[in-house]
């Protein structure tokens, strides 16, 4: 079972010792955890980390993604978002570690929690796998590539052109499997740790993150170069596997997410507030210019993200969140999950039918043009099949009976 230890709301998170006074006020007011359990901050902040990843292919001087004719340009370009799109992923991974512990059932199964993450991601998955095979990726994907892409076992593969197969950020999806596959055993484990102790499994996860460049760097071959070596990251393709894309190793960013919420829960969490967390992140992003090229993708930002997912839950927890969590913020955040998964496909589409390269402002115009195509896009795939499918498949029939049964009065019971 997964079981969750809070039987009020959600506590606020200000202090690491000693839960806040307003814990109990937010325990009297359903309206208020009900509220709380939505995260609105969280889910607008989705989009901004879709679109990190969005503007850092945009960014890419590669072939199949370059639209600059200049190359000044198109190098400055890389160099202001050749780290965005790391930090785009590392946010989702731990804001998905985060928000499932957040939002554990109390009276939850194993097989009912993969029933809903199976039917809120495949059918998403596959659909953008079939566009992306038909629009781009078949003249030069194997077919054994292809079918280990579909099932989501491409990112176990340590060679480049497996890994990043087909739908280039399709990759992610293959660690969430894995991720989802371990959380129950997870959330059951991570309950029993005492609350004074979860800042020490915080920063010892923590320093595993900020440590794995430096394991890889020390017993991951260093040759062959793969082809982002021209780019400035003289590394192998094992290398930049291991370090960054393998399952089993994302599975830190996971599980510091999950810790995080159980800090954030439990009252054991020092809030440092948005604003700095965001200004602490920024200054980070700026340091990976400095750092070496397998640092700059999860070391230096993994903390400034933990501090701002949990500042941006406590200010949901407190109303006192605004912009990421308006309406349109939010909106944009539910449909974050198909932008992520059409926008490199319409960035090669289009790559693909424009002979030539550009002007920076005929670039501009292209690349607004691919953003709205890949909003509309995202949103038809968001409301025709990821919702509707999510609403009327995520639980069994016999689910459905209990909770119908559940609503009933007494007498008629």
């Amino acid at each position: 079972m997964i079981r969750d230890e809070t039987t009020g709301g959600r506590a606020p998170s200000t202090m690491m010792d000693k839960p806040p006074p307003a814990a109990k006020n937010l325990a009297r007011k359903p309206t208020e955890r009900r509220h709380a359990s939505r995260l609105p901050s969280l889910t607008g902040l989705r989009i901004a980390a879709a679109l990190l990843v969005f503007f850092n292919h945009v960014g890419l001087p590669l072939p199949h993604l370059r639209f600059l004719e200049s190359d000044a340009a198109a190098f400055r370009l890389f160099d202001m978002t050749g780290d965005a799109g790391s930090l785009g992923v590392v946010f989702f991974f731990v804001l998905s570690g985060f928000v499932l512990t957040w939002s554990a059932r109390g009276d939850d199964t194993a097989r009912r929690f993969w029933r809903r993450r199976f039917v809120k991601v495949y059918p998403n998955y596959a659909i953008t796998w079939a566009l992306a095979m038909v629009l781009v990726a078949s003249a030069y994907t194997p077919a054994g590539t292809a079918l280990a892409n579909l099932f989501m076992v491409h990112v176990w593969v340590p060679e480049f052109a497996v890994f990043s197969s087909v739908n280039e950020p399709s990759w992610s999806l293959g660690c969430e499997v894995l991720f989802y596959a371990s959380f129950p055993l997870l959330h059951n484990l991570f309950k029993r740790i005492r609350a004074g102790h979860l800042k020490y499994w915080i920063a010892g996860t923590a320093a595993a993150v900020m440590a794995t460049p430096l394991v890889t760097h020390l017993f991951v071959p260093d040759r062959p170069l793969f082809p982002g070596a021209a780019l400035g990251a003289p590394i192998s393709a094992e290398q930049y596997w291991f370090a960054y894309y393998m399952p089993a190793t994302r599975m830190l960013d996971f599980a510091l997410g999950m810790l995080v919420a159980q800090a954030v829960l439990r009252g054991r969490w020092f809030n440092i507030g948005m604003a700095w967390s965001a200004l602490l992140l920024v200054g980070s992003y700026v340091a990976c210019t400095f750092v070496p090229f397998l640092y700059a993708q999860r070391s230096m930002t993994i903390v400034p993200i933990i501090f701002l997912i949990a500042a941006a839950a406590s200010s949901d927890i407190k109303g006192k969140s605004r912009f990421w969590s308006s309406r349109p913020m939010v909106w944009l955040g539910e449909i974050s999950f198909a932008f992520y998964l059409i926008h490199f496909i319409v960035l090669t589409f289009l790559r693909k039918q424009l002979d030539g390269f550009f002007s920076v402002w005929e670039t501009a115009g292209i690349v607004t043009l691919a953003l709205g195509v890949t909003v509309l896009l995202s949103w038809a795939l968001y409301a025709l099949v990821e919702r509707p499918i999510t609403r009327r498949w995520s639980t069994s029939p016999g689910e459905r009976r209990e909770r119908d049964q559940d609503r009933l009065p007494a007498a008629a019971v």
